[in-house]
């Protein structure tokens, strides 16, 4: 009897490790195709673009003091306009780009 048992042992022993083998590469095997689906539905970014790089604005020539009075009406008018609502923020920084470029 003591063979038999030392078989059947030796058989539970040898089935256990292939079923462990077994589900080890049926994971394996299932996570390399899930890796190769989402490559397939989510493709690669293409590389993101630098932005080209800003010139330096001219430089502006001294304003007279009365040409900056204007100016700062113009801007406190903007401002005016901005908190009214009647003006948006990019309405705002465009005209004030333009009243401090010009």
């Amino acid at each position: 009897m003591p063979g038999l048992l030392r078989g059947v042992a030796r058989t539970a022993v040898i089935a256990g490790t292939a079923t462990a083998v077994s589900n080890n590469v049926s994971r394996r095997q299932a996570g390399r195709w899930a890796q190769q689906a989402q490559r397939e539905a989510y493709p690669a970014a293409p590389a993101p673009v630098a932005p080209a790089p800003v010139a330096a604005p001219a430089p502006v020539a001294p304003a007279s003091v009365a040409d900056m009075d204007e100016r700062i009406a113009q801007l406190t008018q903007l401002a005016a306009l901005k908190e009214q609502g009647v003006l948006t923020d990019a309405e705002f920084a465009a005209q004030k780009a333009l009243v401090l470029g010009g």
